[in-house]
């Protein structure tokens, strides 16, 4: 054998997976640095006119503000009424609002970038920290006022659900119809990608845990499997149109899991409701234990929804905190080592994406069967 040719095939391998690194970093940093247009605060335009009539600080610190770790992750993983697309670039989103004198409808491009208000149909609104207040005739914000606005605009996670609804769709309809066209015939396409996870959840979750009556359910088993996968593998892109906190925003995670204890009680069997209200156990116990089952239908969805919006925020802090390293340093010697146990985090998430959705689907076949199961 050429050792040679082997040791220049080593070579270009490294120097290829060396370009992947400096490309993923150069993507990660650039969409970090740019810190959420929508919150950026007017007082740093002011503060910069002042260092600049002053004098005090030379050309080289002109601008510069002390980097906060905690504020910028924290802007990065809450929602947004604007989508960062690029530099300082952002797609604006509609803003629906619910007022006593009824309903307005604006762009929140109006607000350009958080530093001026907008004089609506009923009131004049601000922007501020990414939550819209109604600003009074003294120009000061009317708390009392904001309060009676309800706010149904479609924010960055709303437009992110639904890009991921959209591809869901897309996906299984071609499926669909590619089922209709090839019966009998072997997968092809989408359908050798979608069928194993298909068949998967339908044998590995839905059968073992809720038993012959698993047909029933598994249209909400793969809408939940398959909306919490695509949301989650969506939030691990850093580029539009990824980069949305859905799954680690717990109001969606709040309604899938009322969702799911809608399910597990409404197909509750009379089995299930007397082991509530009825438990096998001493008559003196009840008092204890029917408020302990009571506390049991709430909790278990509870679970649900606290895992799935922690696990997701987490990886999502911890990726963010490695990348601080960089800016907090104020080095790229720490560079790469930020990247490499970013790359490991990545990957970690990308697991993570998929078992999460596993566990919830798994637990809410499981919570069902329990509802379910006939008494022997």
């Amino acid at each position: 054998m050429d050792c040679n040719q082997v040791f220049v095939s080593k070579v270009k391998r490294l120097i290829v997976v060396f370009t992947l690194l400096i490309a993923f970093l150069s993507i990660k940093i650039d969409t970090f640095a740019q810190v959420d247009s929508a919150v950026v605060p007017i007082d740093s335009v002011v503060a910069g006119s002042a260092e600049a009539v002053s004098g005090e600080h030379g050309a080289a610190k002109h601008g510069e503000e002390k980097f906060e770790p905690t504020k910028v992750i924290m802007e990065h993983i809450a929602d947004s009424h604007m989508w960062h697309l690029w530099g300082h670039t952002s797609l604006p989103l509609p803003v629906i609002l619910y007022t006593a004198n009824g309903l307005e409808v604006f762009s929140s491009g109006h607000f350009h970038h958080g530093e001026h208000d907008y004089n609506g149909k009923y009131n004049n609104y601000r922007l501020e920290e990414d939550h819209i207040k109604v600003v009074g005739a003294d120009g000061k914000i009317d708390e009392e006022a904001s309060k009676s606005v309800l706010d149904f605009s479609i924010t960055k996670n709303v437009a992110a659900m639904f890009v991921a609804i959209f591809v869901i769709l897309v996906i299984f309809i071609s499926v669909a119809a590619s089922y209709r066209k090839r019966v009998g015939k072997a997968p092809k396409g989408l359908q050798s990608f979608v069928e194993p996870i298909i068949v998967f959840v339908r044998d590995d979750i839905a059968k073992p845990n809720i038993g012959h009556k698993y047909a029933k359910f598994m249209p909400y088993l793969l809408t939940t499997f398959f909306f919490i996968l695509f949301n989650n593998l969506f939030g691990l892109i850093p580029i539009f149109p990824g980069g949305a906190n859905v799954t680690g925003n717990i109001a969606l995670t709040f309604v899938m899991a009322l969702g799911t204890l809608i399910i597990v009680n409404i197909n509750g069997n009379k089995y299930y409701w007397k082991h509530i209200f009825k438990p096998d156990v001493p008559f003196w116990l009840y008092p204890i234990m029917i408020p302990v089952e009571l506390i049991g239908i709430i909790s278990k969805p509870f679970a649900l929804m606290v895992r799935l919006f922690a696990n997701i925020t987490a990886g999502h802090i911890i990726v963010l905190s490695l990348i601080s390293l960089i800016f907090i340093f104020e080095t790229l010697a720490i560079a790469p080592v930020s990247v490499a146990f970013v790359l490991f985090m990545d990957v970690l998430e990308l697991l993570v994406a998929f078992l999460q959705a596993f566990i919830f689907t798994l637990l809410t076949a499981l919570f069902i069967g329990m509802a379910v199961e006939e008494h022997h």
